[in-house]
């Protein structure tokens, strides 16, 4: 059981059953007519920039964000202040660099993105496969989380109950995706974003209130009793146990700032602004939106560390995943009132709804690029891909539910880093490279896609995070001979060298070639279409 008793755990059970209620009311109301594929993939471009703005900003903010940062703030203080830090800075990228020519070139998918400088079944399918190769590893780890949650939060700890858990929100994810689309999947997410950020700033502004007002006293009480001293606002107690911890934390940045940005589940909101304008002005608002989170989510980690200590929060999870919750729960004292037990319920909400609007949209990205990308063809009838695509959600649905079941009782950090080493080393490289290097050919961008998957797939398996420490995902094992936490730091620079020597191998035709090709679209991608997409 768990210090979570009473009103508040009833409240929380009857909170979810509510919101479950309302979002599949909601995808149904919103759902696009069985006909209309634009309106299936981006919603018409009807969402306003805020709406939309806070549609991107729920996409960010996964349970990753929430869970696993939050963990690493609590426990390692100013090394996760930094990487909290960094996903902000991952936002700053897209907003600056890919956001607009993504919404210029891009129509429903990645492949449609790469597609426009290098045309061919190839390029799409490969695409296809990086994308679930990408957003299948995240999809298991925060599905996985939906049982751990409702096990920590409503006390029980039968596994039949927590498998049960995951099942269902699989069955969720699978109709969000199916039935409500992009416009469904965009309200789950703004209502995410909303409950979130409100909960989230009245929790962080009683902690702050609970010591005097002073960021200082927060951080100073915080240090004292994390059980690391000083060293918990310095830098280097995250890593302070690995080979290299000064790379190794460059390292994680790197997966983090160049892997958050192009993650597909991210990118595709680009494709559902209907003029730059409204790129721009959407972009703004999910900085704004993001980077209060980042505030409120440092206030509560830290607060969790500052109320009831480090050993405390790193006995319920060796990981500190539940110390948002922890600093939630610590902020109201031991008894909780009756508007004190609605408010910690609405936190709870928020998360579950968080892991839920997640799992839902990076479903709906991989149902949509194995629809459009690989099952269609430019003949296909409307009615056709859109079956397709609902199909292509179950087809992506069943087997991820089966592995969060499977993975639920493991160490599942392994299977978040992959994705966003993925999306660094090989997403990322792909996107830059075909979007502003004009001699980049069809080889290359293979090389690219394939090069930087094998490499992060190969090198994570020699990580400490897959063996070698009690707290990896084989802890009986230890095959650890990378030395690196995560792969970026090697499997980035690969992923771009692999685009270079494919390019360099295509020979100076298939350049030239390239290059022609690159000079027509070239006014497209730098200012847009003539005329605006209205859908």
């Amino acid at each position: 059981m768990t210090d979570f008793k009473g009103a508040a755990q009833s409240w929380s059970l009857v909170a979810f059953f509510s919101v479950v209620t309302l979002t599949l009311l909601l995808c149904v109301v919103t759902g696009p007519d069985r006909d209309d594929l634009d309106e299936f993939y981006t919603g018409y471009r009807l969402l306003s920039p805020l709406r939309n703005g806070l549609a991107i900003a729920g996409d960010y903010i996964s349970a990753a964000t929430v869970l696993t940062v939050g963990g690493i703030i609590a426990l390692c203080g100013y090394d996760g202040v930094v990487l909290a830090l960094s996903t902000l800075l991952s936002l700053l990228l897209l907003m600056f660099v890919l956001a607009e020519p993504l919404h210029h070139t891009g129509r429903f998918t990645m492949g449609d993105v790469l597609a426009r400088r290098m045309p061919g079944r190839a390029v799409r399918i490969t695409a296809c496969a990086v994308t679930l190769a990408a957003l299948v590893p995240m999809m298991v780890v925060q599905l996985a989380g939906v049982g751990q949650l409702l096990a920590f939060v409503l006390g029980f700890n039968d596994s039949t109950m927590r498998t049960g858990c995951v099942v269902g929100a699989g069955g969720l994810m699978i109709t969000y995706a199916a039935i409500g689309g992009m416009r469904g999947t965009a309200l789950i997410q703004i209502l995410k974003t909303v409950i979130l950020l409100g909960s989230g700033l009245v929790v962080a502004a009683i902690i702050l209130h609970t010591f005097g007002w002073s960021p200082e006293t927060l951080f100073q009480s915080a240090a004292q009793n994390s059980g690391a001293g000083p060293n918990y606002l310095r830098y280097g107690l995250q890593f302070a146990g690995g080979q290299h911890p000064a790379l190794d934390m460059v390292s994680t940045q790197c997966a983090i700032v160049l892997g958050g940005a192009c993650l597909p589940h991210v990118t595709m909101r680009m494709y559902t602004a209907g003029s730059t304008r409204q790129v721009r002005r959407a972009m703004s608002w999910a900085v704004s939106a993001v980077a209060l989170f980042i505030a409120v989510m440092t206030v509560v980690a830290v607060g969790a560390t500052a109320l009831i200590g480090g050993k405390t929060i790193a006995a319920a999870d060796p990981h500190g995943s539940t110390a948002y919750l922890l600093g939630a729960r610590a902020a109201f004292g031991p008894n909780l009132s009756r508007a004190e037990s609605l408010l910690f319920t609405t936190v709870t909400t928020a998360i579950f709804l968080t892991l839920l609007a997640s799992v839902a949209s990076m479903t709906l990205a991989c149902a949509n690029s194995l629809a459009h990308d690989v099952l269609a063809r430019t003949n296909t009838p409307p009615l056709r891909e859109m079956a397709l695509a609902r199909l292509a959600a179950l087809a992506v649905g069943i087997p991820v539910i089966a592995l969060a079941v499977l993975a639920q009782h493991r160490s599942l950090q392994p299977l978040a880093i992959v994705s966003f080493c993925l999306g660094a080393s090989a997403i990322a490289p792909a996107l830059v490279l075909g979007l502003f290097w004009r001699r980049y050919t069809r080889a290359g961008l293979l090389c690219t896609l394939i090069g930087g998957s094998l490499s992060v797939l190969v090198l994570m398996t020699g990580t400490n995070l897959v063996s070698g420490s009690p707290q990896s995902a084989f802890p009986e094992a230890d095959f650890n001979w990378f030395p690196f936490t995560t792969t970026a730091l090697v499997s980035v620079p690969a992923g771009f060298l692999f685009g270079l020597l494919g390019t360099v191998l295509s020979g100076r035709k298939a350049t030239a070639r390239e290059r022609h090709r690159y000079e027509g679209i070239e006014p497209v991608l730098l200012a847009g279409p003539s005329h605006p997409r209205n859908g």
